[in-house]
């Protein structure tokens, strides 16, 4: 960027800066039935400077976002396959709620049809496992900024 002067000077992020005191870390509520892989999740995701909530099924998750105001989390993650409600059930309840975050599936069993529904119900992203975290992380902060 060309300053008064006309030399160059470092550009400055468009983004609206908030007073440090108003920031918080993004909020995840993840729902993984695997302890190993939920466990992993939890602490990539902390090391990354994500607040992670942890949810053992899918019958965990929805009594958990009901219980909190819509604006708590930030992203959901959640697997496809897991006990009692599963990835896709979930989301297909969610599109009885007016105001929801945006949702990413995480699944070992990704077919085509899997992806297509997942969509169709409004998952943000579908990510088949094994995925690098740190595709994971890139993931949530586009559903971030890009909302549901």
């Amino acid at each position: 960027m060309m300053s008064a002067t006309g030399k160059d000077t470092p550009s400055t992020s468009n983004k609206p800066t908030k007073h440090p005191s108003d920031w918080r870390p993004p909020r995840i509520l993840l729902a993984e039935d695997d302890v190993e892989m939920r466990s992993m999740l939890v602490q990539s995701l902390h090391e990354r400077g994500f607040v992670v909530d942890e949810c053992v099924d899918g019958t965990h998750l929805v009594a958990r976002l009901v219980s909190s105001d819509p604006d708590y989390f930030s992203v959901i993650v959640s697997d496809v396959r897991m006990p009692g409600i599963t990835g896709l059930q979930f989301l297909e309840h969610l599109r009885e709620c007016t105001t929801f975050p945006p949702t990413i599936l995480i699944t070992a069993f990704g077919d085509e049809a899997t992806h297509a529904r997942a969509k169709e119900l409004g998952a943000a992203a579908i990510l088949d496992k094994p995925f690098e975290v740190e595709d994971l992380v890139e993931t949530i902060r586009q559903a971030i900024e890009g909302g549901r």
